[in-house]
């Protein structure tokens, strides 16, 4: 039992190891320019094949990254739709949308390589879909939309999915400005992930409540 016990606990470790490795890689030099074989040297392990027994193929261990990142922004997003609930104020939801991914990246502490990650899979035609799974899997997401959706009960629906979609690049594209800053070393416009989700949630305030000319 303590010989499986250890084999599982070593399969673990190197499962992360590898995940941590390509994370890095896709986010510096993106996800078609990295081959499994590179990822395998720079996690370390001999075996140059170490990718494709622990996960497959490059589309698993990229969703397997999206998804151990999105347990973690889930939890945190279930938290803050939980307090804000019985909430009318838009600001208050819009702040759900922000905090999760900010919140998230802060706590990973600097250097931080999954808001370029994530930009690379997002405009990736053949990898949007992982990420389109990843909401279409999240309650608390789904729950958050119905409250944004209750915040502005008049535009027509395609409207308010346009500015939902607007949204998650911005937050992401702010994101991944702050992470390449601090990985630089060069200064960062926003102080702190807290300085940016505030101001990022003033901006989408004015983008949500924005007249509707359609």
């Amino acid at each position: 039992m303590a010989g499986r016990a250890a084999r599982a606990e070593k399969s673990a470790d190197t499962r992360q190891t590898i995940l941590d490795a390509a994370e890095r890689l896709f986010a510096a030099h993106g996800v078609h320019a990295v081959s499994t074989r590179k990822i395998s040297e720079e996690a370390g392990q001999g075996n140059n094949a170490a990718v494709s027994y622990h996960f497959g193929g490059k589309t698993d261990l990229i969703r397997a990254i999206v998804r151990t990142h999105a347990e973690r922004i889930e939890e945190i997003r279930a938290r803050l739709v939980a307090e804000a609930a019985g909430s009318d104020d838009v600001r208050t939801w819009l702040s759900c949308l922000v905090r999760p991914f900010t919140d998230h990246l802060d706590a990973l502490g600097p250097p931080t390589w999954y808001a370029r990650f994530r930009i690379q899979v997002t405009a990736d035609p053949g990898l949007r879909e992982i990420s389109q799974d990843e909401a279409l899997a999240s309650p608390s997401l789904r729950l958050l939309i119905a409250h944004l959706t209750h915040t502005l009960p008049g535009p027509p629906p395609e409207v308010r999915a346009e500015r939902l979609n607007m949204a998650s690049h911005l937050i992401l594209s702010m994101c991944v400005e702050r992470e390449h800053a601090l990985a630089e070393g060069t200064a960062a416009r926003q102080l702190t992930w807290n300085d940016l989700a505030d101001n990022l949630t003033d901006a989408l305030v004015g983008l949500w409540q924005a007249h509707s000319t359609g």
